[in-house]
């Protein structure tokens, strides 16, 4: 078998969708967000705010590198994972890479009072998020599976995933 990645910019649904599409499929479910809290014994906050993003991108690509050697796991990813071209190699040699996208108004009214976004409190929120957006245009088409969520329920959203040809669930 091999793994599946969630990638997909924030509030697009990775952590909500990859722990319901674990329950229906049993697999093992991962955050890579969650396991760098783990390691590193702080919030990500925390992490920004001490040593940088280029300190958490290094972190968070060595995680992606040691949970790509697994199977049989859901994996979801941070926002900004799909900047190092090395991270979707890792996911790609041993993984089916889905990509959740949303519209900018959905992204912006799904985090709105989320205050755990480091790189969203540096000014207003709409022009980060269409900043950000455009600085990754491209990156998240590069997955297996693209599934915009904006009108969908996470039910309808898993259910997309297990009727795609090619994910390694057979």
């Amino acid at each position: 078998m091999a793994n599946i990645f969630f990638i997909g910019f924030m509030g697009t649904g990775k952590s909500t969708v990859g722990r319901a599409l674990t329950e229906r499929i049993g697999w093992k479910f991962i955050d890579t967000d969650q396991e760098i809290v783990r390691r590193e014994k702080r919030s990500i906050p925390e992490i920004f705010a001490s040593q940088g993003e280029a300190y958490y991108r290094e972190l968070e690509s060595q995680v992606i590198a040691d949970v790509a050697r697994n199977d049989n796991q859901v994996v979801t990813t941070g926002g900004g994972a799909v900047l190092r071209r090395e991270n979707l190699c890792h996911m790609r040699k041993n993984g089916f890479i889905i990509s959740l996208h949303a519209t900018p108004e959905a992204i912006i009214e799904r985090v709105r009072n989320q205050s755990d976004r480091p790189l969203l409190q540096q000014g207003e929120l709409t022009e980060q998020v269409h900043r950000l957006l455009r600085e990754r245009a491209g990156l998240y088409d590069q997955a297996d599976l693209i599934i915009d969520t904006t009108t969908l329920t996470v039910r309808e959203i898993v259910e997309q995933i297990l009727r795609a040809p090619n994910v390694p669930l057979r």
